[in-house]
């Protein structure tokens, strides 16, 4: 339902749009002068009819789940539910959207049964109440855009100003996120932090979150210091940074400065799709081929290499990296004034004298800033590390080695039930805390160089 919902807001919006459309063209066929072109009555149309009906059916969908079940467990017969927690309540509302689904687990009780049937119920009301509202709300905005379509009606400016609502909107959710995100971990990591003193935290050299099961439990009050966890992530990232750096700079340069137009129209493209493969595919070919490669390399040669390694998640992380250091790279130095390339040729340079002397210096800020961000994804990486890296945490900077994350831990202590009352899973947020302002620090960093290095070559 919600999907033909969606389907009947675009088709309403299109009428709406080829209506304004030809009235607009009416006026004009007439001998009419229209304020604004007819492709603004049409957008207007559009415009109008789409953004009202939409964001009421995103409230109504967020709002339908909380409702209904409220509904739900108001009409409970009396006494079922005394006596009962937080927990509990969810886990009668689980069970009984267990059996609206139909997914029957034993014998349920009969009140459960007749509450899902009544669930059923109301989400099928619902959303034929939701067709139902779309359809006249469209209908009628319909109707008063076509309405406003005379020769006075200044269109333009009521599109731009649509447009514009839309603008700020959207930015002032992104402004919004971004503080929802930065006070959740501000206040979790603060509420681990109360737990586990600061300095512990920053400076201890031992990594072994665990909390006791039992009061008299021996060993399990848990060591949290992020040192060996934040001297992994550096490792890994010094491996990936120094695959992805010169490959992915020289890779720039070829392509910019020496390639063909026939190699540059078939290489561009292939580093474009390597850019949007999938980093869970990246930690499929590090655990896969790159690992069990390593390992029997070192066994042939003498060396203990561990099942995972550093050296085997930076490497593809390295890989990864390349086509974005070299996108970053490719574009900088396209931007130097043609100019420059000119002079330095007509005064003798080589083409490789210009390229050092000449190119490169010019577009040292885009080539830094991309750099810096390419190091900043590299330590925020997910998925590669999970998978190839170890879960231990060790204070060592063999690459060789097996060696955690931040990215790794933060994914192993918010696996499975979790309860947010324990310095174990809080230190998950402090983790990501850590990792945001690290990141945030190096983009800061980024954005300085660029701006402090452009204004001599503009």
């Amino acid at each position: 339902m919600t999907l033909l919902a969606f389907l009947l807001l675009f088709t309403a919006a299109i009428l709406g749009y080829l209506i304004n459309r030809r009235a607009a063209f009416l006026i004009r066929k007439s001998g009419g002068k229209l304020h604004s072109l007819t492709g603004f009555h049409s957008m207007y149309a559009l415009l109008v009819v789409l953004v009202p009906v939409f964001v009421l059916i995103v409230v109504w969908l967020v709002l339908k789940a909380p409702a209904i079940n409220a509904l739900v467990m108001s009409g409970l017969p009396e006494g079922v539910l005394d006596g009962m927690g937080t927990g509990e309540l969810q886990l009668v509302l689980a069970e009984i959207q267990s059996l609206a689904a139909g997914q029957v687990f034993g014998t349920p009780e009969d009140w459960k049964i007749v509450a899902a049937e009544q669930l059923v119920s109301y989400r099928a009301t619902s959303s034929w109440l939701l067709l139902v509202i779309v359809v006249a709300s469209a209908l009628a905005l319909m109707l008063y855009a076509r309405s406003k379509v005379s020769a006075n009606f200044r269109a333009r400016q009521s599109v731009e100003k649509i447009i514009s609502g839309l603008m700020i909107f959207c930015s002032v959710v992104a402004v919004f996120t971004t503080i929802g995100i930065v006070a959740a971990l501000t206040f979790e990591t603060y509420k681990f932090l109360t737990m586990v003193p600061l300095t512990d935290f920053l400076f201890g050299l031992n990594w072994e979150p665990q909390i006791p099961i039992r009061e008299d439990q021996i060993a399990a009050e848990g060591a949290f210091g992020i040192v060996p966890v934040f001297l992994g992530t550096l490792v890994i990232a010094t491996v990936a940074m120094l695959i992805a750096l010169p490959i992915g700079l020289l890779t720039a340069i070829y392509l910019n400065e020496f390639a063909s137009r026939r190699v540059r129209e078939i290489v561009k493209p292939v580093m474009e799709i390597l850019s949007g493969v999938p980093t869970v595919v990246y930690g499929f070919f590090a655990i896969l081929v790159v690992a069990p490669a390593m390992r029997s390399f070192g066994q042939s040669i003498g060396l203990d290499v561990a099942p995972n390694t550093a050296l085997a998640a930076g490497g593809v992380m390295g890989l990864m990296l390349i086509p974005f250091i070299s996108s970053f790279a490719d574009d900088a130095l396209s931007a130097v004034p043609q100019s420059l390339r000119d002079g330095a040729l007509a005064l003798g340079a080589t083409r490789a004298e210009t390229v050092l002397g000449v190119l490169f210096p010019a577009a040292i800020p885009g080539i830094v800033g991309g750099v810096l961000l390419a190091v900043s994804r590299a330590i925020g990486e997910t998925m590669i590390v999970v998978m190839a890296a170890g879960l231990i945490a060790k204070l060592t900077i063999n690459p060789l080695d097996s060696v955690t994350a931040v990215t790794v831990q933060i994914v192993t202590l918010l696996i499975g039930d979790t309860s947010f009352d324990n310095p174990k899973t809080l230190a998950a947020f402090a983790l990501g805390m850590v990792l945001f302002l690290v990141t945030l620090m190096i983009n800061i960093f980024a954005l300085r160089i660029v701006r402090k290095y452009r204004e001599i070559y503009d």
